[in-house]
């Protein structure tokens, strides 16, 4: 049965992003090789998990995410990732304002959904088939689906930082458990995988 995934990598301390994030700092006040240098400089011994990262058939992202404007779209944004984004294939942005879908090279189109992260799920899955579906992030975008418990994987990929401030991942959740399906350390990261406990995500949400 497919499932709903998620990687993300974050310091030592929990973040995924510093603070000030904008256009020419998408990260914060932090040198992105911090949090992901595993996935550009390390890719041999880090392949497996690149790998799952986009191993998806539909994707979903928050704003903050998709782009650094916060108020009306800036239409001649189309992502970080140039031309050719990695995803090749269908991206669902949350978002409070409406856009046009915005096809990309390679098979990557970015949806905007302006109805909630159930709705976003909805047609992630029914664009997805028989092939999982991605919470791609940010922290505050994968923290509401576990809030939610529509996460059954999360791939927590740890680097060695402190941030100390930013945007992290499990703020504001209610207590929960979750069980490790396994843990691995490279140089320069460490891959956790967890799978919340249903009777304890449920308990959280009562």
């Amino acid at each position: 049965m497919p499932l709903v995934t998620c990687d993300i990598s974050v310091s030592m301390d929990g973040f995924s992003a510093g603070v000030r994030q904008s256009l020419d700092q998408p990260l914060g006040d932090i040198d992105e090789t911090w949090l992901h240098s595993w996935m550009f400089e390390r890719t041999d011994e880090n392949q497996a998990e690149v790998d799952a990262i986009v191993d998806a058939g539909a994707f979903i992202m928050g704003r903050n995410m998709f782009g650094p404007d916060r108020g009306e779209w800036d239409l001649d944004w189309r992502g970080w990732w140039g031309d050719d984004p990695p995803y090749h294939g269908p991206v669902f942005v949350l978002a409070h304002r409406e856009r046009d879908d915005v096809p990309m090279a390679g098979g990557t189109t970015f949806h905007f959904v302006t109805n909630g992260i159930h709705a976003a799920l909805e047609r992630a899955r029914a664009a997805a088939g028989d092939r999982n579906v991605s919470i791609a992030g940010g922290a505050s975008t994968v923290n509401q689906f576990l809030a939610d418990g529509l996460i059954d994987e999360l791939r927590v990929h740890v680097t060695p930082a402190v941030l100390g401030a930013g945007e992290r991942l499990f703020d504001g959740l209610p207590p929960m458990r979750f069980e490790q399906v396994s843990s691995r350390g490279a140089s320069t990261v460490t891959h956790v995988v967890y799978r919340p406990v249903r009777e304890a995500v449920d308990q959280a949400r009562a």
